[in-house]
């Protein structure tokens, strides 16, 4: 499924799922380069829909935003595979074309690969045949069409192996119901769940209609392996409702530390500091009021209650509890500084004894923290 007027000019929307893709790239790179290069291995970036490379404003789309980056970073430049792949020959010529324009390309030891072939079932079975190196895919198909939980599990399923993709909520909740797109959505979702899924959601209202359609493909990636998934969710252009998703998909829980931060870094709306992890060009004209949740006050309980009666780290308090939760690491330092400033909770070495930093006293990854025991 393409659409070409999709490409004439990137949406605000488009840009920013652009950076979360390409930031996550460098930092993902940073922490696979050396380990591959203990085990004598490249590393590869593969984007399955790829569009034609250059918007028609001249705004580069994604690959280029990759190359760019391995070409200015010489174990990239030896290490990385590229390959990128559409149905659109139009977008492959394109994208090919706007590859070989860039500055010093051939300095790239590993010529980008470019394909032009149709996602499906049968390109899950393909990558099922061939061991891939650490590898970043990122999905972003126009509609639903190729996405399958068995092309998820294969991109996943090697060491070092992450993957992006766009999940395309309003044209999915359109079509779960339409005999004509069942084999899709029984892909997507896996036939068993989907089926289910149909059923469930006919009574339900709009936000809880789409709450249960996200919970469902990220639970349908936790049984293919992706252990941690993390997805960012998108507004329309009014900031009325969701238009999509972009979804992380992960086996390694540092991968999904460093996501989440990208993500958190990209929201909008922010309560007590802890992100909302979604993007809308309307958040401005919203104003917070008193009975907006107070996320900060509730991660202050849950450690109260989780640890109690034990003596850890802020870094071990931050690992052992942030899976499947909104709170990026700064929230875990916000949270234990004011539990400490209350008496609740006492840290080692305290308050009085450590530095400030922009007015804050800090609370640094080996700060010791005893919760008291339940009463």
């Amino acid at each position: 499924m393409t659409n070409n007027s999709f490409f004439e000019k990137p949406t605000e929307q488009s840009r920013v799922k652009a950076e979360i893709v390409a930031k996550y790239f460098w930092a993902w790179a940073k922490v696979i380069i050396p380990k591959a290069k203990k085990k004598r291995t490249n590393i590869a970036y593969i984007d399955l829909f790829s569009g034609p490379g250059i918007y028609e404003d001249g705004s580069q789309s994604t690959p280029l935003l990759i190359l760019k980056r391995a070409i200015a970073e010489p174990d990239m430049r030896d290490m990385l595979v590229t390959i990128f792949n559409d149905v659109d020959s139009g977008h492959t010529q394109s994208l090919q074309q706007a590859i070989k324009s860039l500055p010093d390309i051939n300095s790239l030891k590993h010529r980008p690969i470019i394909i032009n072939t149709e996602m499906g079932e049968e390109i899950a079975e393909e990558w099922d045949k061939v061991k891939l190196y650490p590898t970043l895919s990122f999905l972003d198909p126009w509609g639903y069409k190729g996405l399958s939980l068995s092309l998820f599990g294969t991109l996943i399923e090697s060491w070092g192996c992450d993957c992006i993709f766009f999940f395309n909520y309003n044209r999915i909740n359109m079509v779960l119901h339409n005999p004509s797109e069942e084999k899709h959505m029984n892909s997507l979702f896996g036939k068993e769940r989907a089926d289910t899924l149909r059923e469930k959601i006919k009574p339900m209202q709009p936000e809880e209609r789409e709450s249960t359609i996200v919970e469902a493909i990220c639970q349908g990636l936790k049984e293919v392996g992706g252990t941690h998934v993390q997805e960012f969710n998108f507004k329309n252009a009014s900031g009325s409702r969701t238009s999509h998703y972009l979804i992380f998909v992960s086996k390694n829980r540092r991968g999904l530390s460093i996501m989440k931060d990208i993500m958190a870094k990209k929201s909008s709306t922010f309560f007590q500091n802890v992100p909302s992890y979604d993007y809308n060009t309307q958040s401005g004209l919203r104003q917070l009021s008193l009975f907006d949740p107070k996320p900060l006050d509730e991660l202050e309980d849950m450690l109260l209650d989780k640890f109690a009666g034990r003596t850890m780290t802020m870094i071990d308090v931050y690992n052992e509890h942030y899976v499947d939760t909104s709170y990026i690491k700064k929230n875990y330092k916000d949270a234990l500084r004011k539990l400490e400033e209350k008496g609740k909770i006492i840290a080692d070495p305290s308050a009085s004894q450590r530095p400030k930093r922009e007015g804050k006293i800090t609370f640094a990854d080996e700060v010791k923290v005893t919760f008291p025991a339940k009463q």
